[in-house]
């Protein structure tokens, strides 16, 4: 009986981590999220560290939709769209190098984008918070490649609180990656001298599922 009680605890547990894991909320069952804010608070950030300066940028023109079972965060689809247009680097003149036919030639390619393809190695922080891989396309000046990012995911239950924000129930993404640009055909004399070939990516958004 012992050994039995034993065998049977051990093949719960390796369905709980098989099913994948997800939100623990009175939210139940598929929701589908929406990215796009008005009021520019999502954004998508890029680092560049070179030793002669570091940049910061960021790029608010962003839109795109999540879509999960709120119990199984391994169901995640969606896709998440960056206007070239919008990326900010601090200095002006700057900024329309970026945008540039050099650069990242925002007329030709307007769009930076990441479409998910699949949930790994899910980790739960508490009841309405985790953590996860999760790969997806990534595609930068008419480039796409396959890249991994590390997320946190938070979901956000309608509260007075969060009404404040948008309505509905919200879901907060904070995601990281690393890109190199000559992979995605960005290639010049100041790429390594003024700014890095290797650049940190990230994303910080809240979605909502309200109609």
């Amino acid at each position: 009986m012992k050994k039995y009680k034993s065998t049977l605890i051990l093949l719960l547990g390796f369905s709980f981590v098989l099913f994948g894991q997800g939100f623990k909320s009175n939210v139940t069952g598929e929701q589908t999220f929406n990215f796009a804010d008005k009021m520019g608070r999502n954004q998508a950030t890029f680092y560049s560290e070179t030793p002669i300066e570091d940049i910061n940028g960021t790029a608010s023109g962003l839109s795109g939709t999540a879509t999960l079972d709120v119990s199984d965060f391994s169901t995640l689809s969606g896709k998440i769209e960056v206007t070239v247009e919008s990326f900010k680097t601090g200095i002006e003149m700057r900024d329309g190098h970026v945008l540039g036919k050099k650069w990242l030639n925002a007329k030709e390619f307007p769009i930076v984008s990441f479409e998910v393809k699949g949930v790994s190695d899910i980790q739960q922080a508490s009841d309405n918070k985790l953590t996860a891989k999760v790969t997806g396309n990534f595609t930068l000046h008419g480039v796409t490649k396959e890249v991994t990012a590390d997320v946190k995911a938070m979901l956000l239950e309608e509260s007075d609180k969060t009404k404040s924000r948008m309505k509905g129930d919200l879901l907060s993404i904070r995601a990281s990656f690393d890109v190199k640009l000559s992979d995605f055909g960005v290639e010049n004399n100041i790429i390594g001298n003024k700014v890095a070939d290797d650049i940190e990516v990230g994303l910080n958004m809240v979605g909502t599922n309200a109609k």
